[in-house]
């Protein structure tokens, strides 16, 4: 039963005075009529078994929240749960402090419930039983002991102290990185303590005889013991477990009912939303009273605005922004603004912010698109003129080179004077320190990616009045246009004469064992990344014809190898069909690419056998890493039917939707509505698309139609319409001519 809006004033009414004037409870009003049983569909279990790499966690938290918990284990297949964080840091990073009961860790368990906002799981020998449900800044568990000797356990992850206050309270603090994590919390009754000093960090064991239950409640902060503590008193005032749970099913049932759906079956929209669910773990916000703690220049700041951290936008940029700022476009700003702080307070535009500051990961400088992308579809608060000195910055006077950090070398000059970032040969020995000794150059990502990135970077010079900077942008953003390699129909790595690499396997160089010339991906995948220009990619390739050839063969090129030679060698790249990577990010707007080809019938194709073979209600259902929303934002927008092939070009790619009707309740009241008659397995080919009533011989559409309202209409079949979409003057914007802001109006 999902929660009616009367339901919702009752609960509201429950907790004013403590609660909603906090901020805990919110705007749960908001689309009250829309909060149906929505987050009853989320399964937190999907993909917490790894196809090769990293599985997801069942984790239980509010939307972009700072407090994140789950069992530490290896994965769902592991019969024994260590303990539980109190939170962690980042999105697949540390965990902070721990706490278990009992006395044995690790411990077998069963009878494990998740949800997104309830968490409970019993173990084995000891019968005793675990709850968990969060509060934005902090979290409540409660243990059952059915021989009523209470036993519990709370320790350090990393180097810090936990301490006894009073006769039921505990804190603590931990150091990661340059700054540090604090807790305070409170048992609900008095306990005896036991204290253990190792090393550089504290384990306290408390015990209760005579109880069957008892309730440990507590705040995070990361910037004082005290500020944690008045986090909790804010927000879990009483001892109230149930209430605290009522509130977090409360908005969670907001957050996901800004999308329903109709139609489908029981194990799609259970895909669905679980996948909507995973695009809220980041970013999260954590400003406490009005105050945050910013590691990047290890200052505590006064500032009523949130401030957000944890992202990866090498994942995140392609997709989950881009949903979030459908969805949620003050938040949004907010998120960039946050980076805009950034980049003031440290002096480098982050790609990867995470809690602990600016990290070195992977390569570009997708803040720009991101930028670009809000900017484009409506989204104005935040400072554009800082953030385009940052991304300006970035490009031109910091580093291009892959995991690093700091101002540019003398690879980077080169990049500058010939347009590629030169490889080294077959033999060859690197000279330069500045390369990381695993990571190397990756010459064709690096490339390719700040083609497109400085493409976004000339969309906002435009918007800034700034004409020589835009032609500069511009000229770089063709860039990628120096290492396609005609005779292979590949994108190629070239030495700093100019001259092809060889020999050189493009299916299988790069990945693991030194990224020489690629990174994650090898030279099938990274042929098609240059959205900014796709045009220009065709005309490269030999025209429609070619390049659609040449698009179908990318699903039907061989390995060339055993799986396992080709996965050891690319473990990121994984669930493919042909040399196509299901599993990582790069490829998420490949299978869109025949709208611009004039086959949108073989995207509908393709996406709905990737959305069936690949994302599944299963243990297993997640195709690759799901890099906090990553890769389940991909679902989510092809689910709906349409997708945001590039950011930066407010428009969207219409798919194959797999729901009969589709609503989003866009935050300014309005709604749009996609509605597929007659959709199903079989019937996944639009025959026919109306817009407002008004026939639409194109398959794509603007973001200013979904922001204005109105409803998508599409009549499906079983067979393809081989007529719809095919002219070239109805193909989806894929120029450096589009002048994004044309779109807009």
């Amino acid at each position: 039963m999902g929660y009616t809006l009367a339901g919702i004033r009752v609960v509201a009414n429950r907790f004013l005075c403590g609660w909603v004037k906090a901020g805990v409870l919110g705007a749960v009003v908001f689309a009250g009529l829309h909060a149906a049983a929505q987050v009853e569909y989320v399964d937190p279990t999907i993909g917490n078994v790894g196809i090769l790499l990293v599985p997801t966690r069942p984790t239980v938290y509010l939307p972009n929240s700072m407090v994140r918990v789950y069992p530490m284990r290896a994965d769902a297949m592991d019969d024994r749960i260590d303990s539980f964080p109190l939170t962690i840091s980042s999105h697949r990073m540390e965990e902070l402090f721990s706490i278990m009961p009992g006395d044995k860790s690790p411990a077998a368990y069963d009878q494990e419930k998740t949800t997104p906002y309830y968490y409970s799981t019993r173990f084995d020998e000891s019968l005793i039983q675990v709850e968990f449900t969060p509060t934005a800044r902090c979290g409540y568990f409660r243990f059952t002991f059915p021989d009523g000797k209470a036993s519990v356990t709370l320790a350090n992850r990393l180097a810090g102290s936990l301490e006894m206050q009073g006769g039921n309270a505990i804190s603590g603090e931990e150091q990661l990185s340059h700054m540090k994590a604090y807790v305070y919390g409170e048992f609900s009754a008095p306990v005896t303590v036991k204290q253990e000093s190792l090393g550089d960090r504290s384990r306290v064991h408390v015990s209760k005889q005579g109880t069957g239950t008892l309730e440990f409640r507590y705040g995070i902060s990361f910037i004082s013991v005290e500020q944690a503590k008045n986090n909790l008193r804010r927000e879990i005032p009483a001892w109230d477990f149930g209430a605290v749970e009522a509130a977090a099913k409360n908005r969670w049932n907001q957050v996901l009912g800004q999308v329903t759906v109709e139609g489908g079956t029981e194990s799609q929209r259970r895909i669905f939303y679980t996948a909507l669910y995973r695009s809220y773990e980041r970013m999260v916000n954590i400003t406490e009273d009005g105050r945050y703690y910013s590691a990047f220049d290890h200052q505590v700041h006064e500032d009523q605005r949130p401030f957000y951290v944890d992202n990866w936008l090498w994942d995140t940029f392609r997709a989950l922004e881009p949903l979030q700022t459908l969805l949620n476009p003050d938040m949004e700003a907010d998120k960039i603004q946050s980076y805009v702080r950034m980049y003031q307070q440290s002096g480098i535009m982050p790609t990867f912010a995470i809690l602990t500051g600016p990290y070195a990961c992977m390569n570009g400088n997708h803040a720009a698109p991101w930028f670009a992308d809000a900017w484009f579809k409506g989204v104005r608060n935040f400072d554009l003129p800082v953030a385009f000195d940052g991304v300006r910055k970035r490009s031109l006077e910091d580093t291009l080179l892959p995991w690093r950090l700091g101002p540019k070398g003398p690879l980077d000059d080169f990049y500058a004077a010939h347009g590629y970032m030169p490889a080294l040969r077959p033999g060859e020995k690197e000279t330069y320190p500045q390369v990381h000794p695993f990571e190397k150059r990756q010459p064709v990502p690096v490339t390719l990616e700040n083609s497109f990135d400085d493409w976004s970077i000339a969309q906002l010079a435009r918007v800034l009045n700034k004409p020589q900077d835009e032609a500069l942008f511009l000229q770089r953003a063709a860039n990628y246009k120096n290492l396609f390699r005609a005779d292979k129909e590949l994108m190629w790595p070239k030495d700093k004469d100019g001259q092809w690499i060889e020999p050189l396997d493009p299916k299988f160089s790069g990945g693991m064992g030194g990224r020489n010339y690629y990174d994650e991906n090898n030279a099938y995948t990274y042929t098609w990344d240059a959205l900014q220009d796709f045009n220009g990619l065709v005309q490269l390739m030999g025209g429609t014809a070619k390049a659609t050839a040449n698009l179908d063969q990318l699903f039907r090129e061989p390995l060339g190898r055993s799986k396992y030679e080709f996965q050891a060698k690319f473990p990121d790249s994984t669930s493919m069909v042909g040399q196509f990577s299901m599993g990582n990010e790069p490829s998420l707007a490949i299978p869109y690419l025949y709208n611009r080809l004039g086959a949108p019938w073989k995207t509908q194709k393709r996406v709905r056998m990737l959305l069936d073979a690949f994302f599944t209600n299963t243990l297993q259902g997640i195709p690759g890493d799901e890099d906090g929303g990553g890769m389940s934002a991909f679902v989510v927008f092809s689910m709906m039917g349409f997708y945001p092939v590039t950011p930066g070009i407010p428009a969207y790619d219409i798919g194959s939707p797999v729901f009969s009707k589709t609503t989003i309740h866009l935050r300014n009241g309005k709604d749009f509505v996609i509605v597929a008659h007659g959709a199903s397995r079989d019937n996944k080919y639009v025959q026919s698309i109306r817009l407002n009533g008004k026939p639409l011989d194109q398959v794509w559409f603007r973001h200013a139609d979904v922001v204005h309202g109105g409803t998508l209409e599409l009549t499906m079949g079983d067979t393809p319409n081989t007529s719809l979409g095919t002219a070239a003057s109805s193909f989806p914007p894929a120029s450096m001519d589009v002048h994004p802001e044309d779109l807009s109006k």
